[in-house]
């Protein structure tokens, strides 16, 4: 409802209508619609016929690589030796899914009597070859492509016991191969049977075309109406402007023209044509007519496009004058540009106050009401863009750490393999010391190479809820030693010292002792990795926690691992157990790694009801890691005069620093 005192915007618009600009633009509307009618169709022949040779080209591709696969196929050593039938029929339904296109029948056939040995679509051969066809005796080593048999095959009738009805008028072609068995004898036959296209009903407005193909003779061997397929073109209503396409392909031109009731009856088609090598025969001078069929509708699809646009164009020429003429009205000018500030302050605080609907054209009000509610609108979705941004640039920053550390994680060892192999393989070393030194190398780049994919698998693994633990009583001292020693390498080589003596006494605790080791092998690995200069220390203590359920204490056996190294910022901390999450990239990219050794063990020490912390307190001040684990039993605090500790802490005697 409108206010007393407004008028109807359209109304205004109307009552300054200019009626000598409307025939003027009725006009020139209608030499643009004819000129762009010429346009589109000048469009559609080139494209049309652009389409034919291309769907030729495809054509020719196609029945190439036919023959190659089929060739090379034949020359299998499974087909060339004299093995059972099942091998043959295993061997024929692995090649169906490995041909590079849509194949509906293969078979092997015995060259002699025909029979069927084995297939994929029934016990009857899918062609009857001439005799003499091929050589007894196989006289080349290399497949000869010229040795494929090419044939076709228009199926007017359905054939009761063949699965697949949409076969039915399809035209397919039929290729066949020799087999020669391993003394060169020609024993057998490889057939397949293969639709020569795929056709699929254009979209409106598309110029590809669909694909027709006709024989020198005037057959038509491929139509998108497969009651027409085996026909001749003289039997169609314009047969005169069909075989002067026949003509003209053959000839080598390729053109377009106008055909009436081809491709629909009662629908007028255009067509593009061109002409390919007929695989049927050897003469070069045999062709295959390709024919690309549009509708005359999709052809100018477009042009009820363009008469919409002329006329909202010829509305806008209109609207535009009487806009000039109502801007310099008092009633439509200062409302404007108010609603015109109001956007542009919008956009640079969005605490603007609302603009008030006191005008006096009922339209601008609606308008404004409509604009403060899409700036409302506007507003949430910008929060919530802006919160998903956010969220988006952390995931991709995490993505390309780790893309980036894991490429250069896998390229190094790779490097080092590829570099010692080529080395030895090329006798560039001296003696035999040298090579077995480089070999060494690629092994150890090769073990490097193992443990980064072993880690991605893990972690898969773990994602898909597949990863798990055997249990049983391990000693965790001689787990501790023997990771311990495998690290005393790389401790020696950085010129670290370490701080660990072994327990006296075993613990033993309830874990899979391999994936304890890799945990142990990460946490330790880390420490050697990220000091430079310093010490590692290692401790071990056990810690007695009061049971809920009964009133013993449960005892736990902590593993420190303390290093000197880097550090890691305190805002770093918590990420650090989340995958492919590693501290400040500029500060750890130099030491590799693919930021997956601590997600993966605080995954495997859950598994083992166990737990992994890290601590440290800040950059350049060193890193603690806490590995927490149920002990099965605890006697050795019962040797000798020790008893039980009665604190919740206790060191290990055994342990001490040196």
């Amino acid at each position: 409802m409108g206010k007393l005192g407004q008028s109807s915007f359209r109304r205004i618009l109307l009552s300054r209508i200019l009626l000598l600009s409307v025939p003027i633009l009725l006009v020139g509307e209608y030499v643009t619609y004819k000129k762009a009618r010429s346009g589109l169709l000048e469009t559609a022949r080139q494209n049309l016929t652009e389409s034919a040779v291309r769907k030729g080209e495809r054509i020719e591709e196609l029945i190439a690589a036919l023959k190659s696969n089929l060739m090379v196929a034949s020359q299998a050593s499974v087909l060339k030796s004299n093995s059972s039938n099942q091998n043959d029929q295993k061997f024929i339904s692995q090649l169906a899914t490995q041909l590079p296109t849509k194949i509906q029948c293969i078979q092997l056939t015995n060259f002699q009597t025909s029979k069927v040995i084995a297939g994929t679509c029934g016990d009857l051969p899918l062609v009857s070859l001439p005799p003499n066809l091929w050589a007894e005796k196989q006289t080349e080593l290399l497949p000869d492509l010229s040795n494929v048999y090419v044939t076709t095959l228009i199926r007017k009738n359905p054939i009761n016991n063949d699965n697949n009805l949409s076969d039915q008028n399809q035209f397919q072609l039929i290729l066949s191969a020799p087999v020669y068995n391993s003394a060169g004898q020609l024993q057998n036959v490889l057939t397949i049977k293969s639709t020569l296209t795929q056709q699929q009903r254009d979209l409106s407005g598309s110029l590809y075309g669909d694909t027709v193909v006709i024989d020198q003779d005037g057959t038509i061997l491929e139509h998108p109406q497969k009651e027409r397929q085996g026909k001749n073109i003289s039997q169609e209503k314009d047969a005169s402007r069909l075989e002067a396409i026949v003509r003209n392909a053959i000839s080598g031109q390729q053109y377009f023209l106008h055909l009436s009731d081809f491709e629909d009856d009662g629908v007028e088609s255009v067509v593009g044509y061109s002409a390919i090598h007929s695989p049927l025969s050897k003469e070069q001078n045999s062709k295959w007519v390709i024919l690309a069929v549009a509708s005359i509708d999709s052809a100018l699809y477009r042009l009820n496009e363009i008469q919409q646009v002329l006329l909202i164009l010829t509305l806008g020429l209109i609207a535009a004058i009487l806009l000039a003429t109502l801007y310099l009205s008092r009633d439509l000018a200062r409302p404007l540009e108010q609603l015109g500030e109001y956007a542009l302050n919008v956009g640079k605080d969005r605490s603007v106050i609302k603009i008030s609907p006191t005008f006096k054209i009922r339209e601008l009000n609606q308008l404004s009401e409509s604009l403060d509610s899409m700036v409302g609108r506007l507003t949430i979705w910008a929060e919530e863009l802006e919160n998903a941004w956010k969220e988006a640039q952390t995931a991709n920053k995490l993505k390309n750490e780790f893309l980036a550390n894991t490429s250069h994680e896998l390229r190094t060892p790779l490097n080092a393999i590829i570099g010692c192999v080529r080395l030895v393989r090329d006798g560039c070393c001296d003696d035999r010391e040298e090579e077995l030194d480089l070999l060494q190398k690629a092994d150890d780049a090769a073990i490097h190479l193992l443990h980064i994919i072993n880690d991605i698998l893990d972690l898969s693994k773990i994602e898909a809820g597949t990863l798990s633990v055997v249990l049983r009583p391990v000693d965790l001292r001689s787990i501790l030693k023997e990771v311990i020693d495998l690290q005393m390498v790389h401790i020696n080589q950085k010129g670290l010292q370490l701080l660990f003596t072994a327990p006296e006494q075993s613990i033993t605790v309830q874990a899979d002792p391999a994936k304890l080791k890799q945990v142990f092998l990460n946490v330790i690995g880390n420490a050697v990795k990220f000091t430079e200069k310093g010490s590692i220390t290692v401790t071990t203590t056990l810690e007695a926690i009061p049971s809920k359920q009964t009133n013993n204490n449960n005892y736990w056996v902590l593993v420190k691992v303390k290093d000197t190294g880097i550090g890691i910022p305190v805002e770093e901390q918590k990420k650090l157990f989340r995958p492919f999450v590693m501290a400040d990239g500029t500060r750890t990219r130099k030491y590799g790694g693919t930021g997956l050794g601590l997600a993966i063990s605080r995954k495997i020490m859950a598994l083992m009801e166990g737990t992994i912390n890290l601590q440290s307190p800040g950059v350049d001040l060193g890193t603690t890691v806490e590995i927490g684990m149920p002990i099965v039993s605890s006697g050795f605090f019962a040797t000798g005069t020790t008893e039980s500790p009665t604190d919740n802490k206790a060191e290990i005697p055994s342990v001490s620093e040196r």
